[in-house]
């Protein structure tokens, strides 16, 4: 869609990818804003009000006159985008059974393939069609979940059990665990790492590289986030028999040993089967990711910690796509992505290994 922007716009295609960047740098700012007011607050009313914030953007989007607009309301969408990951996550794990947490995080982290894998159906269906504007007001219907989470959503009862009663309170908190939250950024940014680098640049390199068409780009992204829900979910099942750190090393060496068939694959069928089962991997691995964090941080910041760590690792990690670029220049696209993904699964194993870990913790006791 870049492209399309581009061109409608009158710009260059970098401006169009700096909008992304401005998106990805307001979204710490969401998580610590909402995280904050989770804690102080609740979680339901702060959720609602971020679905509704990032939902009305994103359809404001639709309707940019010009580049100027359009910059300013992505990196305005940043804030909104930064605040929904942490606030939803701690009341889902607070809210689910112990016994099933493993496996609704998975749920809950699967949402992020479901959406790209709508995204690819609607580049694939809507894009041609209606143009770049609709998938943008398409993008303002999970504005509608609010009405859900009023209705539906109890309140945390986790949270009212250790509310705390001043965002100070909530700072010094924080500020107290800062070894456990230094270990989380570290974390969260060697996956953004591993998501990233292994999604991004991926339909280029099937386009550019092996002369995929479009049409079959689209199906292949469609066919790998299949794999990416499946992964996630089935992972998440292993995490409360395995634990927690040996599901997810277990998801990073299934990924290890797809590099072949994902990177140097010499015909479509073993490309695409093996970006299936890459996906299966990284998103086995984030799938777990919500619970574990969760588990991890302290439960006065429970709204702010894990979320506001998740975002810090997605700014860190922005430059994944432009270090894969060089690296290309180099090495060859199919290296620049192999070797790129093998130092990240690496160290990203070793740090999990090398990490606490506290499956099954109660959150009404602490």
């Amino acid at each position: 869609m870049f492209d399309h922007l581009a061109e409608h716009f009158h710009v260059a295609k970098s401006a169009i990818v700096a909008t992304t960047v401005a998106t990805l740098a307001l979204r710490p700012v969401g998580a610590l804003l909402f995280g904050l007011l989770a804690d102080r607050y609740g979680r339901r009313r702060p959720l609602m009000a971020n679905v509704v914030f990032f939902s009305v953007v994103e359809l404001l989007c639709g309707f940019a006159p010009n580049y100027t607009v359009f910059l300013v309301l992505r990196a305005i969408y940043g804030i909104g985008m930064g605040g929904e990951w942490g606030v939803g996550a701690s009341l889902a794990m607070e809210s689910v059974p112990v016994k099933w947490r493993g496996v609704f995080s998975g749920v809950v982290q699967c949402g992020y393939s479901i959406g790209y894998l709508l995204a690819a159906i609607a580049a694939r269906f809507i894009l041609p069609v209606w143009g770049w504007r609709a998938m943008f007001w398409v993008g303002g219907v999970p504005a509608l979940l609010a009405f859900y989470i009023r209705l539906r959503v109890k309140e945390s009862e986790a949270w009212k059990q250790h509310r705390v009663p001043t965002v100070g309170a909530i700072v010094r908190t924080a500020a107290e665990h800062w070894k456990i939250f230094c270990y989380l950024v570290l974390m969260m940014t060697l996956m953004m790492f591993l998501s990233h680098g292994t999604q991004d640049l991926y339909p280029d390199f099937l386009k550019t590289a092996h002369q995929f068409t479009a049409s079959a780009v689209s199906y292949t992204a469609i066919i790998y986030n299949i794999g990416a829900v499946l992964g996630a979910v089935l992972f998440g099942y292993f995490s409360e028999h395995l634990g927690r750190r040996r599901a997810m090393i277990s998801a990073l060496a299934l990924s290890l040993l797809m590099i072949p068939a994902w990177a140097f694959g010499v015909s479509s069928l073993t490309l695409i089967a093996g970006a299936f089962l890459m996906q299966v991997g990284v998103q086995g691995a984030w799938g777990i990711i919500p619970a574990h964090l969760s588990e991890l941080s302290p439960a006065a910041v429970r709204g702010l910690m894990p979320g506001f760590a998740y975002q810090l690792g997605i700014l860190i990690a922005a430059p994944t796509n432009a270090i894969e670029f060089a690296l290309r220049d180099k090495l060859g696209y199919g290296w620049a992505l192999a070797t790129f993904e093998i130092v990240t699964i690496v160290l990203l194993a070793t740090i999990v290994a090398l990490g606490r870990e506290h499956k099954g913790r109660d959150f009404a006791t602490g």
